[in-house]
């Protein structure tokens, strides 16, 4: 996807800032330049595979060299997984887009920057939203929960237990907003 935004705009791709060009490794400095603030995008996305079982050992082989690699078959599982995250949307510039035309309408920014019509390039923004429902610091306060004390935060006991049963086990699990708030009244 960065190597098209970037060809479109007919950038060189083997000029890059932040990695050169060493014998062996791809001559896409750009590329590999390019791509590295929407990396989370893709790592959050083999995670949630991972943590949502997408992926069994079966999904797997090793090499000799005891390197891991995807089947064909979660292969394909991993490209749809990455395709929805590309495609669901993100607030950039008062609208929303999907993370493929954001990603165009940044090489297009950079392109401008480089042609001196901007002066300022911004990766940061939109930021990364990583913030998860179920992190251990969520996990423990729900499992050190009493019965009283989750009443008194408005918490019902069917809710109490479907959490401390979740929050026992390492799969994923969501909080809905309501709870989260009453967990977290900031």
């Amino acid at each position: 996807m960065s190597r098209r935004a970037l060809n479109v705009l007919e950038l060189w791709p083997t000029v890059g800032y932040l990695h050169e060009f060493i014998g062996c490794q791809t001559k896409q400095s750009l590329v590999y330049d390019f791509q590295e603030p929407y990396r989370w995008l893709v790592d959050m996305t083999v995670i949630s595979c991972l943590e949502s079982r997408q992926f069994g050992k079966k999904d797997f082989y090793r090499m000799d060299n005891y390197v891991l690699r995807l089947r064909p078959e979660a292969v394909r599982k991993l490209i749809d997984a990455l395709r929805v995250k590309f495609n669901s949307s993100v607030r950039y510039a008062r609208k929303f887009h999907g993370w493929d035309t954001l990603i165009r309408l940044k090489a297009q920014e950079l392109t401008n920057c480089i042609l001196g019509r901007r002066d300022e390039l911004d990766f940061g923004e939109p930021s990364s939203h990583l913030e998860r429902t179920d992190s251990v610091a969520i996990r423990n306060l729900i499992l050190s929960l009493t019965a009283a004390e989750a009443k008194r935060l408005g918490i019902g006991r069917s809710a109490l237990w479907y959490l401390q049963r979740r929050a026992q086990n390492r799969s994923p699990f969501r909080i809905y907003e309501k709870v989260r708030r009453e967990l977290h009244p900031s």
